[in-house]
């Protein structure tokens, strides 16, 4: 797409090319500059991975310079971008960086101004072809954020090694918490026909290093496994591994019982089997599931293995036969790994029994099993103890579990966060959680540091999933800035040290404008928004406090058994005194929390109950302080629309539009919080008249 004139209305947008626009550089002597760096192609190899570099480079430079570059077989007179691996590019094994190279690993890539032949060129390398393919994208995430790139020194590697979207579909194209229109995979119509969206699918996802995709809900129908379904599955593996993302499938424990009659609304089908049981000690079983993984390798040999969600919400697992987490996820290993296969065990599991505190129950289930899983098991607890609240403190098996490999499970999707209604970009509240010291090994033992170390014994079995936003809408995700929390998770996922901010920046300059004022206001927009999502919903600690479709308030619903509020205070104790969650976690946090007077007070509600004129740092009172984080919640609402309206003729019209009519929802929605809110709490401490 041609730049528009300076004053002339961008040419209107759908968002269905997300960050990876490749719109023309406005400024002229920064495209000069780049056209002289960049005069021919050369890429050396024809694996289907170079191919798709390759492919993406001739597009992007296009895009970005006005005209395609010609693509040579040798590097001819200045200017060439060579990409390629040692072993399939003479110029790379030439150069000698094999060893530097091999240390970065096959996803790694170097990206380097330097000489061939005495002629100036840059160099994309890699040991693999998987790192030649996202130095591309770098490259071209250098050249539309206006980078120079004439003197370039680029090492990078993924901190770590699975970095997964996990999808909620369903097989009749529903989407559990999808709020961007249907599944994307199209069943009824693969294998015979391969949606050509799914290519663009993965040249998203490889641009920012997403290398994993499970297909289905974690509420898995365990149809996907019958024959018919896995040639569909295969032809999806088809389509993204040139762009190397592998897939993964939802398995249904239960998957080897016979089909029911009278399904059940979660455990749903019964299975596709004939055996009597799915216990994982009954040897039956056992050969169920490696003929099942035979099976799946020899449609797909780089299939990556099961997510499971067992024994949680009704859903079947081996405590429906008396056996452990252990026991029903090792079976499942077994199976796996002659193949390479690996098992994500999902640890959102709340037994009822195991303490009247929800919080503290995945902690009390897992822990005692720490070490006991076998060697291609990760362990996947969500991010905080409860459920994807908007602001949670992270999850205590954090630093609780050194034995096992543990996969952080994120929401990308915005369940409790207003839908794909609300702006609310997620990194600050990821980093926050990636950042957070566990103080397991000491101070500086963050969750980050916890995930990105393989415990003994297990080799490479470090990774991070997010629950998709992803559907079949135009925009990808109903909401034109819900795409930067796929961005940004990506880029987390990839290096968890980024700053929030040069995200935003990063997909701001890519998704809209290098226009100085469109970043800074974009910019500006997105990195308040999650506070303000957080004094809209569940200011102070507060959680839960939705109605039955996670969206509007609900007050009443969840009060006693997350928080109560009542004349004499509000909040739930979790301190030593009270349900003594506080001690899953290490000192000095098991200290500093148990006490309201030095627990944060974003955190205070969640650990304690205190009266309403319990007196914070900065000197309000529990309830002054609720009344003004709601009206900040709301008035974000103000702000945001007040922002988005100076950019108006800056960005496309249609965009423009589309994004003002999602902020004025949000206003009118952060009103309705806060107005249900302060009368609710305002009845319930007896400051306001109720019903009045």
């Amino acid at each position: 797409m041609a730049a528009p004139l300076r004053g002339q209305q961008p040419p209107a947008e759908s968002g269905y090319d997300l960050w990876l626009r490749y719109v023309g550089v406005e400024d002229a002597a920064l495209r000069r500059a780049y056209a002289s760096r960049i005069t021919h192609l050369v890429v050396q190899g024809a694996s289907p991975s170079l191919r798709a570099a390759a492919g993406e480079l001739e597009r992007g430079i296009r895009g970005l310079l006005g005209a395609g570059v010609p693509v040579e077989a040798e590097v001819r007179g200045q200017g060439a971008l060579v990409v390629g691996t040692p072993a399939s590019s003479a110029i790379v094994r030439h150069l000698g960086w094999g060893r530097e190279l091999d240390a970065l690993g096959p996803e790694g890539f170097v990206i380097r101004s330097t000489r061939v032949a005495d002629r100036p060129v840059t160099i994309i390398a890699s040991s693999g072809d998987a790192g030649a393919l996202y130095g591309a994208f770098h490259l071209l995430r250098l050249l539309q954020t206006g980078r120079p790139i004439d003197t370039l020194r680029v090492a990078e590697r993924p901190r770590l090694a699975r970095r997964m979207l996990d999808h909620w579909d369903n097989l009749d194209g529903t989407i559990e918490r999808g709020y961007a229109g249907a599944s994307i995979w199209r069943w009824a119509e693969l294998p015979a026909r391969i949606d050509p969206r799914l290519v663009d699918y993965a040249r998203a996802n490889a641009s920012i290093g997403i290398n994993g995709v499970v297909l289905n809900n974690v509420n898995a129908d365990p149809r996907v496994l019958r024959a018919d379904y896995l040639a569909k599955v295969a032809a999806i593996a088809s389509a993204l591994r040139p762009y190397n993302v592998r897939v993964y499938l939802s398995a249904n424990f239960g998957a080897p019982l016979p089909p029911s009659s009278t399904p059940d609304a979660m455990k749903k089908w019964g299975g596709i089997g004939s055996l009597p049981t799915a216990d994982p000690l009954d040897p039956r079983v056992a050969r169920w599931w490696r003929e099942k993984a035979d099976e799946i390798y020899r449609l797909i040999p780089d299939f990556g293995g099961f997510l499971v969600k067992a024994s949680s919400e009704g859903m079947p697992g081996p405590q429906d036969y008396g056996r452990s987490h252990v026991d029903g996820a090792n079976m499942l290993a077994a199976a796996l790994a002659p193949h390479g296969g690996v098992v994500m065990w999902r640890a959102f599991v709340y037994p009822k029994n195991a303490d009247p505190d929800r919080v503290k129950r995945g902690y009390k289930e897992f822990v005692p099993l720490d070490g006991r899983f076998a060697a291609n098991v990760f362990v996947q607890p969500k991010n905080g103890p409860l459920d994807f609240q908007p602001r949670e403190p992270f999850n205590p098996l954090f630093g609780a579990m050194p034995d096992t490999p543990l996969m952080p499970e994120l929401q990308i999707t915005q369940e409790y966060l207003g839908r794909a209604t609300h702006l609310v970009y997620l990194a600050p509240m990821w980093k926050e959680f990636l950042d957070a010291d566990t103080h397991a090994r000491g101070a500086g033992s963050t969750v980050a540091r916890i995930v990105e170390r393989a415990p003994n014994g297990t080799s490479g079995m470090t990774g991070i999933a997010g629950v998709a936003n992803v559907g079949a809408d135009s925009d990808w995700t109903g909401h034109h800035f819900a795409q930067a929390n796929w961005y940004a998770f990506g880029r987390l996922a990839w290096d968890p040290s980024l700053p929030s901010d040069a995200v935003a920046e990063e997909w701001a300059r890519m998704t809209w404008s290098n226009r100085p004022r469109v970043v800074r206001t974009v910019e500006s927009m997105m990195l308040g928004s999650w506070e303000a999502a957080v004094s809209d919903m569940t200011p102070l600690g507060l959680s839960l406090t939705v109605d039955g479709q996670h969206y509007d308030p609900g007050l009443e619903r969840r009060e006693g058994e997350y928080w109560h509020a009542d004349s004499l205070g509000i909040g739930y104790d979790r301190s030593s005194r009270g349900s003594d969650y506080v001690g899953q976690y290490h000192e000095p946090l098991r200290r500093l929390w148990d006490e309201p007077a030095t627990t944060p007070p974003e955190l205070l509600l969640w650990f304690h109950r205190v009266s309403w004129d319990f007196r914070l740092p900065n000197g309000r009172t529990v309830w002054a302080e609720l009344v003004h984080r709601y009206d900040d919640g709301a008035r974000y609402g103000d702000d945001l629309l007040a922002s988005w309206r100076t950019l108006a003729g800056d960005v496309d019209a249609r965009r423009w539009r589309e994004v003002q009519d999602r902020l004025e929802q949000q206003r009118a929605h952060a009103l309705r919080w806060r107005d249900a809110s302060v009368a609710y709490f305002g009845c319930r401490s007896g400051r306001t008249r109720c019903g009045g």
